[in-house]
């Protein structure tokens, strides 16, 4: 059941990346849409298993916690959106699954997690396929809005403008990364107090009202939005959300963080072939993807075969 749930996960959050490239609304608009919609579905079965009854024993430090989950949810969303029009689908996605550094030093110094030695080994091997793949976008090799058309700060001859785009991309991918590791990080330490439906409302939720006063500030517009639009913003609630994001919560109940952090680790591959699969993107893989994503799947199998990966 467990490593179902996991597959599954994975599946759900690899759909996040070509999605999210198909729409053309701002990145703040597709983030809060998603929760939105998320919010909808996940009440269904918290009302259903009165599971909001489990607040009640939550204190002020657990509060403190989803709230703070929430936050970190939301700037992960908004940097890792934002950073897919600036850079490839396949660097984007790589970049923000850099998470497992973070998360294996949090999980061991607040959660009192320490992972094994396979588990160290599967990051390390895993990680270094995250680099062959983006390591040709870290230096300007890629493509992405350097058409004669795009005028933001990328025209044919503007290399520098298109370089300098492709590292603001990066970076916002790199912020993503650490901010995801600390939600889950988060999402561990109550895991162990509620259910998975009261637990990601409560979480969700405060993510959606971060993200509102972030669209609020910056002047996006969230309504109305075209048929278009509000379907793919369904389809990211559907697949990413309730398969990737819930799936995951649901595990970090089974399994330690890490375990968790290294199977999301293949998402690039998945995303990746979604990616060239769709025709409206129809991004070819490089012969850095295909060897980059062997590797980390290579790592992923290592450090999942730890005894104590599948311990809780």
């Amino acid at each position: 059941m467990l490593f179902l749930v996991l597959a599954i996960a994975l599946l759900g959050i690899s759909t996040s990346g070509p999605l999210a490239r198909l729409s053309e609304a701002p990145p703040l608009a597709i983030a809060t849409w998603r929760l939105g919609f998320s919010l909808l579905i996940v009440a269904v079965p918290l009302i259903w298993t009165r599971g909001w009854r489990q607040w009640k024993g939550l204190g002020a430090k657990d509060l403190g916690i989803a709230v703070a989950a929430g936050a970190f949810l939301a700037v992960h969303f908004w940097s890792w959106i934002a950073s897919l029009g600036m850079t490839t689908v396949a660097a984007s996605v790589l970049l923000v699954n850099l998470h497992p550094v973070a998360m294996i030093a949090g999980s061991a110094l607040w959660l009192g997690e320490r992972p094994t030695q396979r588990q160290i080994l599967g990051t390390v091997i895993g990680l270094s396929g995250a680099v062959v793949v983006a390591w040709g976008d870290f230096w300007g090799m890629g493509t992405v809005g350097c058409t004669g058309t795009d005028t933001v700060g990328c025209t044919g001859t503007d290399t520098v403008g298109c370089r300098g785009r492709e590292l603001l991309g990066n970076m916002l991918a790199l912020l993503g990364a650490l901010t995801v590791a600390f939600y889950y990080l988060s999402a561990r330490k109550l895991r162990a107090k509620l259910d998975v439906w009261p637990y990601v409302t409560l979480v969700y939720g405060t993510c959606f009202v971060v993200l509102l006063g972030f669209s609020t500030l910056t002047g996006v517009q969230l309504a109305p939005q075209p048929p278009r639009e509000l379907t793919i913003f369904a389809a990211i609630a559907l697949g990413p959300m309730l398969l990737g994001h819930t799936g995951f919560n649901w595990a970090l109940k089974h399994v330690n963080a890490p375990t968790v952090s290294l199977v999301m680790l293949g998402e690039p591959v998945g995303a990746g072939i979604i990616a060239f699969l769709v025709p409206a993107i129809a991004e070819v893989p490089s012969v850095r993807t295909f060897v980059g994503g062997a590797v980390i799947l290579s790592g992923i199998v290592i450090a999942t075969l730890s005894p104590r990966a599948r311990s809780s």
